[in-house]
């Protein structure tokens, strides 16, 4: 499963900056102290992320990643998390989108759900079960049954396959991600349900979306504040869920299977 930060499930995700920062002055970038050694990548992202607000407020706030802020910001405006839904979060790692969720779900005992799942380990979030393994898989599809006791209300989905450098492949290896969790909602949201998923723009995005429309009364694209204006990152909110298409219950998987990172 893929991975996400911040973004089933994943490795490879970058935790923050070790190393002290230089004081600046207002209006002054910040730089990480210890870059002496490491690529121009690397240097880049330490960058950024010092002087992301979203990643300031995230930690300020108790968050496990910036991603947090963005499921806020997106159900702030379109409000699809309701008090006692039973959700399950694809590619859970490290666990934001499972705390904004036990918070606006209000999951307690015998009122709603939540499952994580996610290749990685992750760190306990009260309330919710969290499961380590490939959403492909058989046993972890009915774990989810047996978790939320029948069929979930949301799927979200932040994975992303980890990037090449190579925006249409990237492109591509994600959607592909997305296909497969749509064959995973396909199979266990209930009439009416939920589908969040982070997509990249780039072509093969307006495929995904018809599929999406046969599957969802509505559908419509996201880009919270938080997430960066230069990405290519967009997230796809289809309500209304009608069941997958007569002509094939699944949607087609990927060749290829990919592994998950954030963005």
């Amino acid at each position: 499963m893929p991975d996400r930060s911040g973004n089933n499930s994943s490795s490879g995700r970058k935790k923050g900056s070790s190393g002290r920062s230089y004081r600046s002055k207002a209006g002054l970038t910040l730089q990480p102290k210890k870059m002496r050694g490491r690529k121009p990548s690397s240097q880049r992202w330490l960058t950024r992320q010092l002087n992301d607000p979203f990643v300031a407020e995230a930690q300020s706030r108790g968050f496990r990643s910036r991603a947090a802020i963005k499921l806020e910001q997106m159900d702030n405006k379109h409000q699809f998390l309701a008090p006692h839904m039973r959700v399950v979060d694809l590619g859970c790692a490290p666990g934001g989108w499972l705390q904004v969720v036990m918070k606006r779900c209000r999951i307690e005992a015998g009122k709603g759900a939540l499952v994580g799942i996610d290749l990685l380990e992750v760190d306990p979030v009260p309330g919710a079960d969290l499961l380590v393994g490939d959403i492909t898989d058989p046993d972890i599809l009915q774990q989810v049954h047996t978790a939320i006791n029948g069929q979930a209300d949301a799927v979200l989905s932040d994975m992303a396959a980890a990037t090449t450098g190579h925006r249409q492949t990237d492109h591509l290896r994600t959607m592909g991600l997305l296909e497969i969790a749509l064959d995973f909602a396909d199979q266990v949201l209930a009439p009416g349900g939920i589908f969040l998923a982070k997509a990249f723009r780039g072509g093969s995005d307006r495929q995904f979306q018809d599929m999406l429309n046969q599957r969802f009364e509505k559908v419509r694209y996201l880009k919270p504040p938080a997430s960066r204006s230069e990405s290519v990152e967009t997230y796809l909110l289809a309500t209304g869920f009608r069941g997958a298409p007569p002509d094939g219950l699944r949607a087609d998987l990927p060749e290829e299977q990919t592994g998950y990172s954030p963005i």
